[in-house]
């Protein structure tokens, strides 16, 4: 018997199978009913005959095997991928999800050779039939990892947003304790108060402009005419205030003046100085060095100290990612892992370019920016490829 008819003709079996196991996955699906837990198996089944019904070259099965079927045309989702997002929102886990593709091939194929014997199955459907279900695994699992990815993003700017009207209000209350004169004892604790709220704003920070990004958002720039020498200067001169142990250099070559969002520069700029000063040698300077060119303006982090393992390079301005170093010097790590990232977008906001070398003992962050960008000014847009935007309810 062709596994197709098979399939259509005893479906109510297979979906009684597919239900029963189902009902193990839990806790998801503890109060899910019978229609629930069978959701979309039928037309994925379905779906299943009449691509066993198709002929196929080699290479579209080829294709298929590895989750690369074409799209059908006028078809948003197929039954796999809306089976994923409903499972996804019922709360199953990725391998709940797999291990149900999994128990209904062993299923269909252990009851379909049942049913032939004492004829052998038709092996080139068994082919098929698994070159199908591996399509159908890869779809879900592509719809399923963006629904969590995209309510993990939501939950994340959600958490960012209601968490500031609660610092600021830290903040404010700790200097109006600095401004008290109510004795030394306050006034120390105020600067703490205030330091540790100040540090807790810019990881928050972070955290808000990687979501932006995630969310396909991009970060937001607002650029007027700017004087690089001027921001970077006032920037560092608080910086030395932060940390007042550390030499910090700045040297400027020609006009840096420019169209940017000065706040955003003084962010990346800050971003590479705390970096630099987190990992540098303590008695070395971090030296600041800005390059006019006539169509760009490029500046450049420099300091000594350790040298950056070259597969950490590689990968250093990606999110959440720490070279073995960093990870091992636990007492320097304050951050997330998101500076870096951060430097990237909104260098790539300005239409800049990023990147860092180690050369004689020396690490180097460069960057480089045009003076006028004459791309979307409110935003970059997220350059990863397309994928589902639908969003959990």
């Amino acid at each position: 018997m062709q596994l197709a008819k098979f399939i259509l003709r005893n479906m109510e079996a297979i979906l009684a199978e597919w239900e029963a196991f189902a009902t193990t996955l839990l806790p998801a699906a503890r109060n899910m009913t019978s229609l629930a837990l069978r959701d979309h198996a039928q037309h994925i089944l379905e779906a299943v005959a009449a691509d066993l019904s198709t002929h196929q070259t080699r290479q579209e099965q080829a294709d298929k095997s590895k989750g690369r079927a074409p799209k059908l045309a006028r078809v948003p989702e197929t039954a796999a991928e809306t089976h994923a997002v409903l499972r996804a929102k019922s709360g199953f886990e990725i391998n709940q999800l797999v291990a149900e593709y999994r128990a209904l091939r062993a299923s269909v194929l252990r009851l379909w050779m049942d049913a032939c014997q004492p004829d052998n199955p038709n092996v080139d459907d068994v082919i098929r039939f698994n070159e199908a279900i591996d399509q159908a695994v890869a779809e879900s699992v592509c719809f399923f990892s963006a629904q969590l990815e995209q309510a993990r993003n939501l939950l994340l700017g959600m958490l960012g947003h209601d968490m500031r009207s609660p610092l600021n209000t830290i903040l404010t209350t700790a200097s109006y304790l600095g401004e008290l004169n109510a004795g030394e004892t306050v006034s120390q604790a105020a600067s703490r108060l205030i330091r540790s709220g100040a540090s807790m704003k810019i990881l928050l920070d972070d955290l808000m402009d990687f979501n932006r990004t995630h969310l396909g958002l991009g970060i937001s720039i607002a650029p007027a005419d700017s004087d690089l020498a001027a921001l970077f200067a006032g920037e560092l001169e608080q910086l030395r205030g932060a940390h007042p142990g550390c030499r910090l250099e700045l040297e400027v070559i020609g006009d840096a003046r420019g169209r940017w969002d000065g706040q955003r520069l003084c962010q990346l700029l800050r971003n590479l100085v705390t970096n630099a000063i987190k990992y540098g040698a303590g008695d070395a300077p971090v030296l600041v060095v800005v390059t006019a060119e006539e169509a760009e303006v490029r500046f450049e982090v420099k300091n000594r100290g350790p040298a950056i393992e070259e597969s950490t390079l590689e990968q250093i301005f990606d999110p959440l990612k720490q070279g073995r170093r960093q990870v091992e010097d636990r007492r320097k790590d304050e951050g997330i892992g998101l500076g870096l990232y951060i430097v990237r977008e909104v260098a790539r906001a300005h239409g800049g370019q990023v990147g860092a070398r180690c050369d004689g003992g020396e690490t180097v962050f460069s960057v480089r920016l045009p003076r006028r960008h004459e791309g979307t000014p409110a935003a970059v847009q997220d350059q990863r490829p397309n994928r589902p935007q639908a969003t959990l309810a």
